[in-house]
């Protein structure tokens, strides 16, 4: 019944408030329906695609592209086109265990995840090379802030990526979170709230994540990139 209403009431506004902003009906509608579905709890790798591929039409992601290439560092990665080999999960967890690669080969056996999604992927334009390589590399980010993989960890980590560039998905999933909580979990909001706010003073003080070339760097101590990176683990409560 919720869905029926909210469905009824919100079409109608939500298509004159793209078509105000300059939006076609194809592309206001296929970044509607993923959005709309996420509020309601869907949090499917198929829904997040979707919206990531309907942000990528529009021209806010190619203004992300230009804000990293204002740093020489994510300048040159994105000119290279920079795609590193297929991780090997079972070479990783011969290094120390103290290092990146293997805490990210952990972390992959743990959860499950295919650390290989984007393997032969490309990209033709500079907007959609950063979000190739900010797909590849997400998981990384999370063991290199400390933030779990749980719904207010993965917010956590989202809010962070804000003071490093202006992530249109990041914005998306901030606003679909604190909206869906307000409405349906109240009393998650104490949480949340606090995982956006440390995620977000740790992307401040942070050295650009988008820059490094991790898989160069699988053997250094997990604790040395933190270190050099300017980082401070993360502890929610």
């Amino acid at each position: 019944m919720l869905m029926n209403f909210l469905t009824s009431n919100m079409n109608s506004l939500i298509s004159e408030a793209f078509v105000a902003a300059g939006f076609n009906q194809q592309n206001h509608w296929s970044l509607f329906r993923p959005w709309f579905a996420m509020m309601l709890g869907d949090e499917s790798l198929q829904t997040v695609s979707a919206l990531v591929s309907a942000l990528l039409e529009m021209p806010v992601f190619d203004q992300v592209a230009d804000y990293l290439k204002r740093d020489p560092d994510c300048a040159a990665l994105i000119r290279e086109r920079y795609i590193p080999p297929t991780y090997d999960l079972d070479k990783l967890l011969t290094y120390a265990p103290d290092s990146l690669g293997y805490q990210f080969a952990i972390a992959m056996k743990k959860t499950g995840f295919d650390p290989n999604l984007h393997s032969g992927m490309s990209a033709d334009t500079d907007a959609k090379y950063v979000e190739l390589r900010l797909s590849q590399t997400h998981d990384i980010w999370h063991i290199i802030t400390g933030f779990d993989v749980s719904s207010t960890g993965e917010i956590g980590l989202q809010a962070f990526h804000l003071p490093q560039f202006p992530y249109p998905l990041a914005t998306v999933l901030l606003a679909n979170s604190l909206m869906a909580s307000t409405l349906f979990t109240p009393e998650e909001l104490p949480a949340l709230i606090e995982a956006i706010a440390k995620g977000f003073a740790m992307g401040e003080t942070a050295r650009p994540l988008f820059a490094q070339k991790w898989e160069e760097g699988w053997q250094k101590p997990l604790t040395q990139w933190q270190a050099e990176l300017n980082i401070h683990p993360t502890q929610l409560l």
